[in-house]
């Protein structure tokens, strides 16, 4: 079984005008494909050919030194992307998650404030999350195409420091490798940010907070 990459739930221009149209193309159709075919011909004659993409992430760590490096990257990219795209596409932030984010942070706010200066303290390539654990809601920063799922990568939360890999479930996902901005944006992350703000799926991100 390939690894594929799923299908958008809108159009490359559909993001527009917070994402442009040129961006998400070259993004999904080049770097994320890439990623996939690169995970794709590391997996050969390794036995996880067939295993589901979630599980080959969780035990990037148990494949041969020659192959660890590969598996954690392009296994990383092409599940963190999944989660980005999945997450895009525009719809109102409401219901449980809205009461929860507020219970949490105490506003709206308050919770984007807090996650905008952890994306724009994450120093070169990386992704900020919001997850949920067993205390609840919290954001995290990983680097390169790390996630909270990997054993033995760095997962720093601005309240705990450095959490428990393993114990979270990502909901959302902000990309912050200049290949997600750089056409529209050039070097200001900000505006990136800002405008990614207005591009949430947050129905989605809603499913994802109350799916066990």
């Amino acid at each position: 079984m390939m690894i594929t990459l799923p299908k958008l739930n809108f159009k490359f221009d559909g993001l527009e005008p917070f994402i442009d149209k040129q961006t998400v193309e070259l993004h999904y159709s080049k770097h994320h494909q890439t990623y996939a075919d690169k995970l794709n011909e590391a997996l050969k004659e390794t036995g996880w050919e067939d295993r589901p993409l979630e599980e080959i992430v969780k035990n990037w760590n148990q494949f041969p030194e020659d192959k660890k490096t590969a598996i954690r990257n392009n296994g990383g990219g092409v599940w963190n992307h999944n989660l980005y795209w999945q997450t895009l596409g525009r719809s109102p932030l409401k219901g449980e998650l809205r009461t929860a984010l507020e219970r949490t942070w105490g506003s709206i706010d308050k919770f984007k404030e807090d996650l905008t200066k952890l994306a724009m303290n994450r120093f070169g390539s990386g992704w900020v999350w919001l997850g949920k654990n067993h205390d609840g809601l919290c954001i995290y920063s990983t680097a390169n195409q790390d996630n909270c799922l990997m054993p033995g990568v760095e997962c720093l939360c601005p309240h705990h420091n450095q959490c428990q890999v393993g114990g979270v479930k990502l909901i959302l996902a902000l990309d912050l490798w200049e290949h997600a901005y750089y056409l529209k944006y050039q070097n200001r992350r900000a505006e990136y940010i800002e405008g990614w703000w207005q591009a949430v799926n947050w129905e989605k991100v809603g499913e994802l907070y109350l799916d066990k």
